[in-house]
């Protein structure tokens, strides 16, 4: 039995090693696959030994910061905080100091009015079932540092903070659709990034948001760096600041006059954009309603209106009509049509806005009342539809201007029959943005020169502080001659500061803005005529000033204004002007207790220097600046004809031999460069406003070919 049982013992022993051996077999050839393939079970055996040994983080890029040309931040980002709150009961592990939300109730009820919530909307995310924490959405997310002290300081348990990045607009609303906004969101590998969304923020975004880095290091089973391991680092690339061209202050002087005229007139929509008339920067852009950039509650609209909302423009396009004939020779201002209504080959009756017209009218007087008759008038007798076409693609209608901003419209230039071009001369049937309105004006305070837009003044990286992108005056095409500038600028002055013309409403007290009305009729929304509501109108303004100098190329438009009055457009633009007028230098104002008083100037020259004093000074022109110590006036400026007020400065030139450079510090840029190239000098000017320096003393002899460079600045009071 023994024998037996220990040879059982021996067979057990036997097995056990055979089996022992197997085992061991099959685990070396297990080692040997793993030593000599990269992957098992479709597993990277390398990336997973990675994953358990290195640690990658991600080293955030800031977004660039946006400035106005005055170096106002615009745009920056913030340190955000996101609120979370911790549901379960197992997160606390003492009792006396629970980690979790106790009382939901009372949670939400105190953090109602932090949030902007309501109690019931917080509670929601409170009682979600099986959750061991909750966010509160859209309004527990970018918290600012107060916020999140307001809510620790209320000592709710269970809640905590999650730290980020927004972006912050410290101006709110301003320069809204221009500037546009970025929010912040997750990535496909949950980073929290900031990603433009509208505008600005939106077409520079990738500029704006440099490029993350990363580091990679070894770590122990703790997570922790091991020490004297190899690191490999890359660092992250900032993002870009963006300079715009917008100065701060001009943007003010456009948003305050738009709800200015939203509050005392009303309408459905309010555009403007001020262009500096020598460069096409833009100083300043706005459309209303706007919004808060940082809450964006009341955005109504995500359409930029000055450049994405083409719409018929009206009687500004005369402006382009005339200058379409004038410049293929055909046009005489001094020829006349009958005014009132004309009937057109189909039997569609066209009339002048007063339909009874003013009986034979030159083409001159014609653009000043802006009649329909006289345009209609030039295109049938002397142009077709190709001349006017081919011109107002020129001049940037029909194409995008190309200024850096998303989603510019082309708007829509097509007119094949009669009545179709006829319309299209006056600004009808076709469809316009206000930015392409003021680049088609440019040709007028460029000598011909069409200039393109821009927005941004340059571009700068904030690590090297080099400039690695420079906005500059672009000349796009020659469009008009130096004969048909000044023609259009007389028709324009006329328009506005002659007597009983439609641009009358526009009038300041120095007679220096000049421009052209239009008054369009609004498309029916079935595309079959148009609406014929007293308020269903689009009034706008192209304008210039000052007329003797350009420096500013204005455009305003309104859509519905209150019972149809031009009076909300006009009242704002010459608001915008005055406080233009004072920030740059060309303020003509009245004081207290004093009448602005207007004289046209008569021809003074060849009069006694006494004689010519006395005139001026028996019609309250007393601001005399005499040059030379001669008896008799042989030059003038402002010259015989022209309208001053009883503020404005008048130089008078004597005939002195020996006439010298003057003084003209403290001179506006305008009076400075007049009485300047009234004697023959040339100017350089650097800056805007007033003189506060010249390069050539006063008293220096005046020789032939002379130059004189300038040196302005701004003279504005902040309060104002």
């Amino acid at each position: 039995m023994k024998k037996k049982r220990g040879r059982n013992n021996v067979k057990y022993s036997k097995l056990l090693i055979i089996a022992s051996l197997f085992l061991f077999v099959i685990m070396i050839l297990r080692l040997l696959q793993l030593s000599l393939s990269k992957t098992i079970d479709d597993t990277n055996l390398q990336e997973l030994a990675s994953k358990r040994t290195t640690r990658t983080t991600t080293l955030s890029a800031k977004r660039g910061t946006i400035y106005s040309s005055n170096k106002d931040v615009l745009a920056q980002n913030v340190t955000s905080y996101k609120l979370i709150a911790y549901l379960s009961p197992k997160r606390t592990t003492n009792k006396n100091k629970p980690q979790h939300v106790v009382d939901k109730d009372l949670t939400a009820e105190k953090l109602a009015p932090i949030l902007g919530m309501t109690k019931e909307e917080i509670l929601t995310y409170l009682n979600k079932e099986n959750k061991y924490q909750t966010e509160f959405g859209s309004k527990g997310k970018g918290l600012t540092e107060l916020e999140k002290n307001q809510i620790q300081n209320l000592n709710l348990p269970g809640l905590d903070f999650v730290e980020s990045y927004k972006r912050y607009y410290p101006k709110g609303n301003f320069l809204s659709y221009t500037l546009g906004y970025a929010t912040t969101e997750e990535d496909k590998d949950g980073e929290q990034v900031i990603k433009g969304k509208m505008g600005l923020e939106l077409y520079y975004d990738n500029i704006l948001k440099g490029e993350d880095g990363y580091v990679t290091y070894q770590k122990d089973l703790k997570g922790y760096k091991i020490s004297g391991t190899k690191e490999i680092k890359k660092d992250a690339v900032q993002g870009k600041d963006i300079y715009l061209t917008i100065d701060s202050n001009v943007q003010f002087f456009v948003e305050q006059a738009l709800t200015n005229a939203k509050n005392n007139y009303g309408y459905e929509w309010f555009t403007m954009v001020i262009m500096d008339a020598k460069t096409g920067k833009i100083l300043g852009m706005s459309s209303n309603p706007n919004f808060d950039l940082n809450t964006r509650d009341n955005i109504t609209n995500y359409l930029d209106l000055t450049i994405s909302s083409p719409y018929e423009p009206g009687s500004t396009m005369k402006t382009f009509t005339y200058m379409a004939a004038m410049e293929n020779g055909v046009y005489n201002g001094s020829a006349t049509y009958k005014s009132g209504e004309y009937t057109t080959t189909d039997g569609t009756v066209i009339g002048d806005w007063n339909r009874n017209g003013w009986g034979y009218i030159t083409y001159d007087r014609g653009y000043a009342l802006s009649s329909n008759v006289g345009v209609i008038n030039l295109l049938k007798n002397f142009m077709n539809s190709a001349m006017l076409r081919q011109y107002y693609r020129k001049l940037g209608f029909g194409k995008k201007t190309g200024i850096t901003l998303p989603n510019e419209s082309t708007g829509q230039i097509s007119f094949k029959y009669e009545t179709e071009v006829f319309n299209a001369g006056f600004g009808q049937g076709i469809t316009t943005t206000p930015l392409q309105n003021v680049q088609a004006m440019t040709p007028l305070t460029n000598d011909g020169m069409l200039l393109k837009p821009y927005v941004v003044e340059k571009i700068v990286d904030p690590d090297t502080k080099e400039v690695v992108y420079k906005g500059k005056r672009t000349e796009k095409e020659r469009v008009a001659s130096t004969q048909t500038v000044q023609k259009m600028i007389q028709l324009m002055d006329d328009t506005v500061n002659g007597i009983g013309n439609t641009g009358s409403g526009f009038r300041i007290p120095s007679g220096e803005l000049i421009g052209k009305t239009g008054t369009a009729q609004i498309a029916a929304t079935n595309g079959r005529g148009y609406l014929n509501g007293k308020e269903d109108i689009i009034s706008s303004f192209s304008g210039i000033y000052p007329k003797s100098n350009p420096q500013f190329i204005i455009y305003a438009s309104v859509k519905r204004p209150a019972g149809g009055s031009q009076k909300g457009v006009s009242t704002a633009v010459k608001e915008v002007v005055s406080n233009l007028s004072k920030y740059y230098g060309t303020e003509v104002t009245e004081t207290e207790g004093e009448k602005i008083t207007t004289y046209k100037l008569p021809s003074l020259e060849n009069k006694k220097l006494d004689e010519a004093r006395q005139l001026l000074t028996a019609n309250n022109i007393t601001n005399q600046i005499i040059i030379g110590n001669g008896d008799k006036v042989i030059n003038q400026y402002p010259e015989k004809n022209i309208s001053i007020t009883n503020k404005d400065k008048i130089f008078l030139v004597t005939n002195d031999s020996n006439i010298t450079i003057p003084d003209v510090n403290g001179y506006s840029s305008k009076d400075a460069t007049s009485l300047l190239n009234l004697l023959g000098i040339k100017t350089k000017l650097t800056g805007t406003g007033y003189v506060t320096a010249q390069s050539i003393a006063a008293g220096t002899a005046i020789t032939q070919g002379m130059e004189i460079e300038l040196t302005l600045n701004p003279k504005f009071d902040a309060g104002q």
